[in-house]
């Protein structure tokens, strides 16, 4: 059997690199900002995906379990991640699904299943009551250690706590990442120094109420970090047209790829708020590029000068 030390020798942290943006091209020649490029790190297990996989898949191992359970959505990064972790483990996983099986399969639901996830796709209404789903599913499938959505949870964000390990994270002012469930932001917060500032710009649309439910916002996490609202494009996995041209026009200034859930959020949002005099152009900035693109497979052909 494929061990877990095996798959993480598979996955290239080495190809991590930090590139400087050419800010002169968005009219700011002397801001140092710079991205970390998780993207560059596997072909599928992509980015912070693999950050908040990999501990949780190595106590499934320790602990004897069977498979790998989890849940996300039809373009889920996490769901085609897991999948491809669980193939070179040569392990069973199973993918729980938000919405009925479409006529027409996603390009990632047939990635999916051409690992080897075994797929179950529940009604929207249902989806919301996860336990429940996790106590019908460990029925039918017995011995699974199930990941919760997003590779959340103390181990995701022990594995999220990580990424700075890849750089001299005290060379920077401020750390930029999008936030989802709040597990990379979460991590993030553990491992930086009392003098930099966490940047999490929030990709759904939170209430007060629900920020509140964010990981770091328990008393015991650190407190230096900022949350932008107002970066959604309309709410999670939304976009408009806008959004599509500043990708587009983002990877021809930087060679940079972006998804329009996360990473086009987060470069945008932070170049607006440069432009808003809310970041001092002369600090230096790391943007965290989450990895994963599958959204953008969404997308109609030749929406993106990347596809």
């Amino acid at each position: 059997m494929f061990r877990i030390e095996d798959l993480y020798k598979s996955v290239s942290l080495t190809n991590a690199v930090l590139q400087k943006l050419p800010m002169e091209r968005f009219n700011f020649p002397n801001s140092p900002w710079y991205v970390l490029r998780l993207d560059k790190i596997d072909e599928v297990i992509s980015g912070n995906k693999w950050f908040k996989l990999k501990h949780h898949l190595k106590q499934a191992m320790e602990k004897g379990f069977t498979g790998i359970a989890t849940f996300g959505g039809a373009y889920s990064n996490h769901l085609v991640a897991t999948a491809a972790a669980c193939q070179r483990l040569q392990i069973p996983s199973l993918g729980v699904i938000r919405g009925e099986r479409p006529a027409k399969p996603s390009e990632s639901i047939l990635q999916m299943e051409a690992m080897g996830m075994q797929l179950q796709f529940v009604r929207r209404n249902d989806y919301s009551s996860k336990q429940d789903l996790q106590d019908y599913f460990s029925r039918i499938f017995p011995g699974f250690y199930w990941v919760p959505e997003g590779g959340a949870g103390v181990q995701g964000e022990k594995g999220a706590s990580e990424i700075l390990d890849l750089l001299p994270k005290n060379d920077f002012n401020r750390i930029f990442c999008a936030v989802g469930t709040g597990t990379t932001m979460a991590g993030l917060l553990q491992a930086s120094l009392p003098n930099q500032l966490i940047c999490g710009i929030l990709v759904l649309k939170w209430s007060d109420d629900d920020m509140d439910q964010l990981p770091f916002a328990a008393s015991s996490y650190k407190k230096n970090f900022l949350l932008f609202k107002g970066y959604h494009e309309g709410g999670y996995a939304k976009k408009t047209p806008e959004l599509l041209s500043f990708m587009n026009v983002f990877f021809e200034e930087t060679g940079i790829p972006t998804d329009f859930v996360y990473t086009a959020k987060l470069f945008r949002a932070a170049l607006d708020l440069l432009k808003k005099g809310t970041i001092n152009p002369h600090e230096k900035i790391l943007l965290i590029h989450s990895g994963g693109i599958q959204g953008n497979r969404s997308l109609p052909k030749n929406s993106l000068a990347f596809q």
